[in-house]
C-alpha cells in the first residue's frame, strides 16, 4: 500500500478520535466553568477524554512515520467535520443545514490542499538547536496569547493549536531519530525532545479544555487552522518539505486554505452554544456538577416580620 495512503488513512482514524475527545472535553467544560485543574484531576470524565486524546495522537504519530506534516496536518481539519455530527448527537439535536455546508467548503477545500500538499517524506528532521529554537519561540508565543487575565476563548484556542502543531513536528524528529540511528538526535537528546514534545501536548489539551468553555464550534475551528498552519511552516521552513508543483502550487494550496478556512467560519457559526444538561441528566461528568462544601453564598434566615415596633404597617 502507498506510503501516503497509509498516512491519510490514520489520519483519518485520529481526525474521529479527537472529535469525540473534543466532544467529551467541551461538555465537560460547559459544566465545569472555573473548575480548578486539581479538580479536573479527580474527574474520571476528564481522563477518559485525555485517554480519547493519547489514541488520536498514537495514530497521529503512526500518520507521521508514513507522510509528511504538510499531508497529515491539513487532514486535522476533518476533526471539525466529525465533531459537528457528533456535538450534535450529544446534545440531542439535528446537524443543521449550515452546519452541511460548512462541512461541504471544509472537504473541498482539505482536497485542494492535499493535492498539492502530498510531496515526498521530509529530507530531514529538526536538530537540538533547531528544536529548543521552535520550543523557545512557541512557549513565548503561547504565554503572550494565553497570559494571566486572558478571557479564554479564541486566544486560548490559538494557543492550543499551535502548541499541538509544534508537538506534532518535534513528534516527526523524535521517531524519525529513534529509528534511524544516523539521525541528528541520538541518546539523551531524542528524550530530551521527547519531553518537549509531552510539555507541548499537555499544554495543547489544557488551553484547549479552557477555551472550550466559550462552545465548541468556534473555539475548535481555531484549534483546527492554528494546528497545520504551525507545523506547515515548521515543515517547509525547517525541514525540507515543499509543495507540488513549486511555486506553481502555492495558488491551489491558498485558494484550498481559504475554501476550508471559509468552511470552518460557517460551521463555527452556524453550530449553536451548548445548552447546560438537567440535574439529573445521565453524564459521565455528572460528578463535576456537585458543588463544593460551602460554595453556595450564605443566605439570610427567613424570620417573621414583629406585629409591632418601628417598621411595622397596621391595617388601614
Amino acid at each position: 500500500m502507498n506510503a501516503t495512503l497509509v498516512a491519510v488513512v490514520l489520519s483519518l482514524l485520529s481526525a474521529v478520535a479527537y472529535a469525540a475527545a473534543a466532544v467529551a472535553q467541551e461538555r465537560l467544560a460547559s459544566r465545569a466553568a472555573g473548575t480548578g485543574l486539581l479538580r479536573l484531576l479527580g474527574s474520571g470524565a476528564w481522563w477518559a477524554s485525555v485517554g480519547l486524546n493519547g489514541g488520536a495522537a498514537l495514530l497521529h504519530v503512526m500518520a507521521l512515520t508514513y507522510g509528511p506534516l504538510t499531508v497529515v496536518q491539513p487532514l486535522g481539519a476533518l476533526t471539525l467535520v466529525a465533531a459537528v455530527p457528533m456535538g450534535a448527537r450529544a446534545a440531542g439535536r439535528r446537524v443543521r443545514a449550515a452546519e452541511w455546508r460548512g462541512t461541504a467548503f471544509t472537504l473541498l477545500g482539505l482536497a485542494a490542499i492535499l493535492v498539492t500538499a502530498a510531496g515526498p517524506a521530509p529530507e530531514r528532521v529538526l536538530s537540538v538547536p533547531a528544536a529548543l529554537a521552535v520550543a523557545g519561540t512557541t512557549t513565548a508565543l503561547i504565554g503572550l496569547l494565553a497570559r494571566p487575565g486572558a478571557r479564554p476563548g479564541l486566544r486560548h484556542a490559538t494557543a492550543s493549536g499551535v502548541a499541538s502543531g509544534v508537538a506534532s513536528a518535534l513528534t516527526q524528529s523524535v521517531t524519525v531519530a529513534a529509528t534511524d540511528r544516523s539521525g541528528p538526535l541520538p541518546g539523551v537528546q531524542v528524550i530530551g525532545v521527547a519531553l518537549l514534545v509531552a510539555a507541548f501536548a499537555a499544554a495543547g489539551l489544557l488551553l484547549s479544555q479552557t477555551a472550550y468553555r466559550g462552545g465548541l464550534g468556534a473555539p475548535l475551528a481555531v484549534v483546527t487552522l492554528a494546528n497545520p498552519v504551525a507545523a506547515a511552516v515548521i515543515g517547509l521552513a525547517l525541514l525540507g518539505e515543499r509543495l507540488q508543483g513549486g511555486a506553481a502550487g502555492v495558488l491551489p494550496a491558498l485558494a484550498g486554505a481559504g475554501l476550508a478556512g471559509w468552511g470552518v467560519v460557517v460551521l463555527s457559526r452556524a453550530t449553536p452554544e451548548p445548552v447546560p444538561a438537567v440535574e439529573d441528566e445521565e453524564h459521565p461528568v455528572a460528578a463535576v456538577l456537585a458543588l463544593e462544601p460551602g460554595a453556595a453564598s450564605a443566605e439570610p434566615a427567613l424570620l417573621p416580620r414583629p406585629t409591632t415596633g418601628p417598621g411595622h404597617l397596621t391595617p388601614l
